[in-house]
């Protein structure tokens, strides 16, 4: 298909061909060290496929990853259904260990502990996601991870698999780099990294379970920041405001309905998280 171009991309320690399409929306991409490729739009499978193949001409054809055997989950229990929990659960949890008396709420301002707002942006942006469930998506809030807090919102539909990160910082300019976000005149953040981290450590985890390769993109959401700017350079991760969140749900041509259903069969089980 003309109009095809392809861009390397090279960062995290990924080396990368993506395909993208005139207007710049990408189609597909190849990681250039396994030989995976990973079509976005099956409608463009073959183009991307012979796009690549000219883009490498002295390397073997990319080939589709092929499916790996899956291990069982045991039958769900209500105690291990990760479809209970509300947005926010795993913040709630830690900022109700003890009465928030004057001179708790002083410490926590001064402590790591997470405060009532950002509980509150977690909530808002798990109701913006909630909106999509009228367009086929699934989604699931504060999934467990064993050696980390949780996995704020795992949303899972007709255009793949995301993990959404959260964060609250209301009137601030924010800037987004491929690596750091920089909030008003603060120190940089390792915000896109910890999102490029997270969405790594879904996809192994869904991967351990699905008959089929799950490709899982990170998406960070800035909650009542003044405004939100992304460098040219950031591919990796999707950037979005809270009002802005809900435009993933006009994503189709990823998944199946029935790889939907059997992605969020696999992801709303507790036990496929903390591997017990």
């Amino acid at each position: 298909m003309e109009g095809l171009r392809v861009t390397s991309w090279k960062r995290f320690g990924h080396d990368r061909l993506y395909v993208d399409l005139p207007d710049g929306t990408s189609v597909g991409w190849a990681d250039r060290r396994s030989g995976d490729v990973v079509c976005l739009r099956p409608s463009y499978r073959d183009a991307v496929l012979d796009a690549i193949a000219r883009h490498t001409p002295t390397a073997a054809p990319p080939s589709v990853p092929r499916s790996s055997p899956r291990r069982e989950l045991p039958p769900l229990t209500p105690e291990n259904d990760l479809a209970r929990r509300r947005p926010g659960a795993t913040l709630h949890d830690r900022l109700t260990r003890r009465a928030p008396g004057p001179l708790a709420h002083a410490r926590l301002r001064l402590s790591r502990r997470p405060s009532p707002r950002a509980l509150a942006a977690e909530r808002r942006v798990g109701a913006e996601l909630h909106r999509l469930g009228r367009y086929g998506w699934r989604v699931l809030h504060s999934v467990p991870l064993p050696r980390e807090p949780d996995i704020a919102h795992l949303l899972i539909g007709p255009g793949g698999v995301f993990t959404v990160t959260t964060k609250h910082h209301p009137g601030q300019a924010v800037h987004v780099t491929p690596t750091t976000a920089t909030i008003g005149q603060g120190p940089p953040r390792p915000y896109p990294l910890t999102s490029l981290t997270e969405s790594t450590r879904a996809r192994t985890t869904l991967e351990h379970f699905c008959a089929f390769p799950v490709s899982v993109h990170p998406v960070l959401v800035f909650v009542a920041a003044s405004a939100v700017d992304v460098a040219p350079a950031q591919r990796a991760v999707r950037v979005y405001q809270d009002r802005q969140v809900s435009g993933l749900g006009s994503l189709t041509g990823v998944l199946t309905p029935a790889q939907v259903e059997e992605v969020y069969r696999v992801a709303r089980d507790r036990r496929a998280w903390l591997g017990v």
